[in-house]
């Protein structure tokens, strides 16, 4: 397998951070946001980590400061405070259930899939063909309660993805999942390198997630910006719609006959990585980007949405455990991974100041110290990003080995 050179696993410092203990939302400690991140590190690899860092804290100012914007009159509204409380009172029951598919319910519908080319100024493998695709999506909301306000979000209702297709026999499927505004497909076809994954074999399937992109309310200010500003019993439907399409999009890669598939997302696509992987045991590998594991503690480092979260407590009339217990239902920390110990794989990086490095190492842990890779750079600048792809491309052609010899008995 490839070797990253100046940061290993080993190089990151954890003494002062916690062992996981269930139920995590009352173990983590208050103070876990401000927790330091260590590394181990020659000078010209530590002035990349500072560096990246700084960039990073300045770029998440501005984007928290669009999302604290966004979600500010809903939480300030006194009525929708109320109805609130008894909202994600809904929910707490299934934090009980041993299998989260309880609440993240399979698809009891199928879906009638439109294909459409994409344009011109998109990715066109020339050994394969490249569509958008379509549905109108069955989901209805688990909570009766929110059923006709979720639904009145008419674009969301329709999902959607792009699909790179070889020629010739199915190949595993790569799924992407994009991080919180950044959609466009155009942009993670750059970000991660797509392209070349499709070269090196693989299919490939870019997901959106709802709210985002086309999924956009007509008047949102920006891309993404419902997800997370209409209070968190509304979250808790929004991850289980995002599963549910995505589930029905992978019943259409088995229709079409791809021998096996997996996931990697950035983000808060990283998020939803771990989400799926601990929902699916046909996943052949789950490799989270940068990902973070606990919303609220993530609120909590971010300068100036931090200052909300004291408002949070008021609106649902809690601690920071309770905070975290309330989205605690579609955090990867909760459940059980069902993907093989083979096919788990984190990227990290070094400097990320979005979602800090101590959120993949708890992620690790969870994931029975997992394969992990981190690079000196930030959560939009990867530095050094040509050698994890490649330890990425050898991880998943031996997990899908490893699955395949599975199979074979």
């Amino acid at each position: 397998m490839t070797e990253l050179p100046r940061i290993h696993p080993d190089d990151y410092c954890d003494e002062d951070l916690p062992r996981l203990a269930q139920p995590w939302w009352q173990t983590l400690p208050g103070n876990f946001h401000a927790l330091p991140d260590h590394f181990l590190a020659d000078n010209d690899t530590r002035w990349r980590i500072d560096y990246t860092a700084s960039i990073d804290t300045l770029a998440r100012t501005g984007l928290a400061s669009m999302a604290g914007a966004a979600a500010l009159p809903a939480t300030l509204n006194i009525s929708r405070q109320r109805e609130e409380r008894a909202l994600v009172d809904f929910y707490r029951p299934f934090l009980q259930e041993e299998d989260p598919n309880t609440f993240f319910s399979r698809p009891t519908q199928t879906a009638n899939i439109e294909r459409i080319p994409v344009a011109p100024y998109h990715f066109q493998p020339e050994d394969g063909d490249a569509h958008t695709l379509r549905f109108r999506s069955p989901f209805e909301p688990k909570n009766p309660a929110l059923r006709d306000r979720y639904l009145g979000h008419r674009r969301n209702r329709t999902a959607w993805a792009q699909h790179w297709r070889h020629h010739g026999e199915p190949r595993p499927t790569l799924i992407m999942i994009h991080g919180f505004v950044a959609d466009p497909y155009w942009l993670n076809t750059r970000w991660l390198a797509l392209p070349w994954f499709y070269k090196q074999g693989f299919d490939v399937l870019l997901y959106t997630l709802p709210f985002h992109g086309r999924r956009k309310g007509r008047f949102a200010p920006f891309s993404g910006a419902e997800f997370f500003s209409q209070g968190m019993a509304l979250l808790n439907e929004t991850f289980a719609h995002a599963i549910h399409d995505l589930r029905l999009f992978m019943d259409y890669l088995r229709e079409q006959g791809t021998p096996a598939m997996g996931a990697t997302g950035i983000s808060l696509g990283g998020y939803t990585t771990g989400l799926l992987a601990a929902l699916e045991d046909d996943l052949a590998f789950a490799i989270p980007n940068v990902p973070l594991v606990s919303i609220i503690d993530l609120m909590q480092s971010w300068f100036p949405i931090n200052l909300q979260v004291g408002l949070l407590k008021k609106v649902y009339g809690t601690d920071l455990q309770g905070l975290r217990e309330v989205t605690a239902l579609h955090s990867p920390l909760t459940w059980p991974c069902k993907v093989p110990q083979a096919g788990r794989m984190i990227i990290g990086g070094a400097g990320d100041r979005f979602a800090p490095p101590k959120h993949s190492h708890l992620l690790h842990q969870h994931w029975g110290n997992c394969d992990l890779h981190w690079f000196p750079g930030n959560h939009l600048l990867h530095l050094d990003q040509g050698l994890y792809l490649k330890a990425m491309r050898d991880f998943m052609k031996a997990a899908l080995e490893e699955k395949a010899t599975a199979a074979r008995g």
